[in-house]
């Protein structure tokens, strides 16, 4: 096993015009808060985690901290081929890994297109591998990379799916497990941790970095939104065998394949308690923009375990802007949580983390203003999956002082909220 931590600062990476990804030597690498750049600190850097990926950011010029001058500077041609252009390189991290730095670039035309929906996070390069400025998040193994071999995964897809050809849920499932390799669908196949629920075609939001519909011309969704709704009974035919099958197994409404799932909160009563009606075991979950709370409440009685709510930001304006919602605002997910824990169940944060965004001391205010109003019981560290620079400026960010820095941030919630859980993934409860 490596070092944990490199004893000294990685260099800069960029890519060449024909792709090849190189170091500079003379420049260490750079990472960004918001759309301030820094030095990451030795002890934020981890080893590159396996199964992650490096994204080549086109019309976007890498940045490189000069050690001798102290100087940031932008590279703006192939040091080794004068004259040729070049590439920022970004780190788009496995599961279970939460981004403390972006990765550093300034764009090199205007107008650019958005970056597709990824995290990007800095990376650099030391003593033969690659260094992220971020951190492991949660212990859980159940999106590890090569966790099932692709055949194994392959023959038990296909051998569901030849066994239930009618179940259309299953067959949609299908899809995102052998074209997307989506990992909760993959789980289902192989009997594994926490299979997905996808119910709803419709939308009562228009994210702006929603990864099932975007608006033509803009970045491409990463995967197909499902089409129609699915019975009662086609959901329990794949809640209840994952259930009895999986210790601490889960399965979650709420999916990047549809839509918002309170909309079906009809259908979805019906399927939780044929689900309940048939097993008490494991958790069924909700994974949800929270905006309907009297559906959540009904949910709620009707024996749902968890509630995961979708948070980009705790500030009304922020969070608006940014999901675009239609019909609630933010003032209604926090009577959605109030309900949840009214009813004795258990409340997730899916608060998307941005660098400079997520530890703004204003932001991070408001976070601990919701967090004390209405008690939720664990946050999840997710990187939102989005053009940094589109998100900051589509919301109209304006920093309130120098960021915290996502560890100090961290801490503090930690200390001021001594009960509260972290992690990166929705935990079983039974």
């Amino acid at each position: 096993m490596g070092p944990r931590h490199p004893d000294r600062l990685p260099c800069l990476l960029y890519a060449t015009e024909q792709g090849e990804i190189c170091d500079l030597a003379e420049l260490g690498m750079v990472g960004r808060s918001g759309r301030e750049f820094q030095t990451p600190n030795l002890s934020s850097l981890i080893p590159l985690p396996a199964g992650s990926e490096l994204f080549l950011l086109d019309q976007r010029l890498p940045v490189g901290y000069d050690l001798a001058s102290g100087e940031f500077l932008k590279v703006e041609e192939d040091p080794e081929q004068p004259g040729r252009q070049v590439r920022a390189v970004a780190a788009f991290m496995a599961p279970a890994h939460t981004a403390i730095h972006l990765a550093a670039f300034e764009k090199s035309a205007a107008p650019v297109k958005p970056l597709p929906l990824f995290a990007y996070t800095a990376v650099g390069w030391y003593k033969d591998q690659f260094w992220v400025s971020a951190f492991r998040s949660d212990a859980d193994l159940r999106q590890e990379p090569n966790r099932f071999g692709a055949a194994k995964i392959r023959k038990a897809t296909n051998r569901r799916l030849k066994e239930f050809p009618a179940n259309r849920l299953i067959q949609h499932l299908g899809k995102c497990s052998l074209t997307y390799g989506c990992p909760a669908a993959v789980n289902y196949f192989m009997d594994s941790w926490e299979a997905p629920l996808p119910t709803s075609p419709a939308c009562n939001a228009a994210c702006l970095g929603c990864i099932s519909l975007q608006p033509s011309g803009c970045c491409p969704s990463t995967q197909e939104r499902i089409n129609f709704v699915p019975t009662a009974e086609e959901i329990a035919g794949v809640a209840v065998p994952h259930l009895e099958r999986v210790k601490h197994g889960v399965v979650s409404f709420g999916q990047g394949c549809e839509g918002e799932p309170l909309l079906q909160a009809e259908t979805i009563e019906k399927a939780i308690r044929l689900i309940r009606s048939r097993t008490d075991r494991g958790t069924v979950n909700l994974n949800s923009n929270s905006s309907l709370p009297v559906a959540v409440a009904k949910l709620a009685e009707a024996g749902l375990d968890s509630l995961r709510v979708s948070l980009n930001s705790a500030q009304l304006d922020y969070h608006s802007r940014y999901y675009q919602p239609k019909g609630f605002d933010l003032n209604s997910v926090k009577k959605s949580i109030r309900n949840m824990k009214s009813a004795g169940r258990f409340v997730s944060l899916n608060y998307f983390i941005l660098p400079g965004f997520s530890d703004d001391p204003a932001e991070a205010g408001a976070l601990h203003e919701l967090l004390a109003a209405t008690g939720p019981d664990f946050i999840q560290l997710r990187n939102l999956n989005m053009d940094p620079d589109w998100y900051l400026d589509d919301i109209g960010f304006q920093p309130t002082g120098p960021a915290l820095g996502i560890p100090a941030w961290l801490a503090q919630l930690r200390k001021n909220f001594p009960k509260l859980r972290f992690g990166y993934f929705n935990p079983p409860l039974r």
